[in-house]
């Protein structure tokens, strides 16, 4: 998602939870994440803390797209707070996970009830696209090429939904 969102200039907005004691966000992500608009510390479970909120118009809904770990934790509590917000949330099942693996579809059944649109990121990034004629699309179609095989495998072991 992070290859993506630079090929397509979405905003990423990140969060790392107590840096201190629960360690560095995922080294393999830190270089994806050069260019994110805001990757803030956090203690809070949710991510909607003030370093990233301010960067959303309380007037103006928004469509955000959620990835990250501990999704009946994190994943769950972003999202909720997301949507008293009146934003539109897309939550990417292969695009979160638990160190319980069996909390994840537990947790995505949860917000698709309160609201959330549970899907998959190569079905947001192609609705994201909308159409194959535009000048990103190779670059789109060789990112989901790369990633196919762990795609797969991450749903197939997660996301028994």
């Amino acid at each position: 998602m992070l290859k993506a969102a630079s090929i397509l200039n979405i905003p990423v907005y990140a969060t790392t939870q107590n840096r201190a004691r629960l360690g560095e966000t995922c080294t393999e992500l830190l270089p994806l994440l050069s260019s994110a608009v805001e990757h803030a510390e956090k203690k809070a479970f949710s991510m909607w803390i003030p370093d990233i909120s301010r960067h959303f118009s309380s007037s103006t809904p928004s469509e955000i797209v959620i990835v990250g770990i501990e999704s009946h934790i994190c994943v769950t509590q972003t999202t909720l707070d997301l949507l008293k917000e009146g934003h539109k949330v897309y939550i990417l099942a292969d695009g979160v996970s638990s160190c319980n693996k069996e909390e994840v579809p537990i947790a995505l059944a949860r917000l698709r009830r309160e609201g959330a649109v549970v899907t998959t990121s190569e079905s947001w990034i192609y609705e994201c696209m909308g159409d194959a004629g535009i000048e990103e699309f190779k670059q789109i179609a060789g990112v989901v090429k790369e990633y196919n095989h762990k795609t797969k495998e991450v749903l197939g072991s997660l996301c028994k939904i």
